[in-house]
């Protein structure tokens, strides 16, 4: 008797902590749909990630992302609250639930990922850490930047890239803190530094915000890697999946030849792997708890990465940025995602 009271208490144990990780599992997904939104922290004025148009809404890649995530789980891409959030306080943000993802131009780096209490999700964008300096100055490399000035911004992988660089090159360097990317590129701008350092997409963002952008020039050095993706809290593996498979869907449809204005189209086809991505040969939401058109509503009311990257940092913005690392892994980069399947 004695060890079968002790067998139906681990019985009961185990029921319980099962169904605690059930309701953790579910926890996020409920609340967005309980509030008919979802909550997206984001950068606060990173034109190309996330900055407000001349309309007052907020665009970028990193918004889009959350565009993304709104239309497979609510069916409708506006259905975001972006919440604009500081270096500082993003990830605070995230870990007490004043945000349900966290989309804002940040690194994924081991600490964070085991330290935090946060789990990143895939990367939106691959960057690295570069500088920028006044065309005036004659400089050419950032082994040229001995003794420089460098303004930066606090709460960043870049403050630590910078005293590995500089150590590990013999060089000097006068760090210049500021705690928002408008403090730094001000700071720039008045010369209270001679170099500004910071992700290289970050960069050409600013030096588009200087009153003359021909007055400096991004150096050709890349000094980290800087994979920048969409976050969510641990411990909620459903909503991990969901955010994780949201990115995924835009990297699979751009690969298919899916776009927002074929989609419909697309429904038709006998690609068996575009006929599972659109819903139309099984239900691969089923298992995240999503309705089977789930993938169709993110390209239809977003786009494809391809789509989403060239309008708001490739060619058909102000940045032209290349899409280098950023292509697929059959054109030459590495952006690759797992199959639908």
């Amino acid at each position: 008797m004695i060890q079968q009271s002790r067998v139906m208490w681990w019985v009961q144990v185990v029921a319980l902590m099962l169904g605690s990780v059930g309701l953790a599992q579910a926890a996020t997904l409920d609340k967005v749909r309980e509030q008919d939104q979802l909550r997206c922290g984001v950068n606060a004025a990173q034109a190309g990630f996330s900055a407000l148009d001349d309309a007052g809404t907020y665009r970028g890649l990193d918004t889009d992302v959350c565009r993304a995530i709104a239309a497979a789980v609510l069916g409708d891409a506006e259905k975001v609250y972006f919440v604009p959030l500081d270096s500082v306080e993003r990830f605070t943000a995230l870990q007490s639930g004043d945000v349900d993802v966290l989309s804002r131009t940040t690194t994924w780096t081991s600490t964070r990922d085991t330290t935090l209490g946060i789990h990143f999700t895939g990367v939106s964008y691959y960057d690295g850490q570069a500088f920028m300096v006044a065309s005036d100055l004659g400089v050419g490399s950032s082994l040229e930047l001995d003794g420089a000035a460098v303004c930066t911004q606090s709460g960043t992988t870049s403050e630590l890239n910078l005293a590995d660089y500089f150590r590990t090159h013999g060089m000097e360097y006068s760090p210049v803190v500021f705690d928002s990317p408008e403090q730094s590129i001000a700071g720039f701008e008045a010369g209270r530094c001679d170099v500004l350092s910071s992700d290289a997409s970050q960069l050409y963002a600013q030096r588009l915000q200087l009153a003359d952008p021909d007055s400096a020039v991004v150096l050709p050095e890349v000094i980290s890697k800087e994979p920048l993706g969409p976050a969510v809290r641990q411990g909620d593996d459903l909503w991990f999946n969901i955010v994780k498979w949201s990115l995924f869907a835009m990297l699979n449809t751009e690969e298919l030849g899916i776009t927002s204005d074929n989609v419909d189209e697309m429904l038709d086809s006998e690609d068996p792997d575009i006929a599972r991505l659109l819903g139309q040969d099984g239900n691969y939401g089923e298992g995240m708890q999503l309705a089977a058109d789930w993938a169709y509503q993110i390209v239809r009311q977003v786009g494809n990465y391809a789509e989403v990257f060239e309008r708001n940092v490739g060619a058909g913005s102000d940045f032209d940025i290349a899409r280098g690392l950023n292509a697929l892994w059959t054109d030459g980069g590495i952006q690759y995602a797992p199959p639908i399947r």
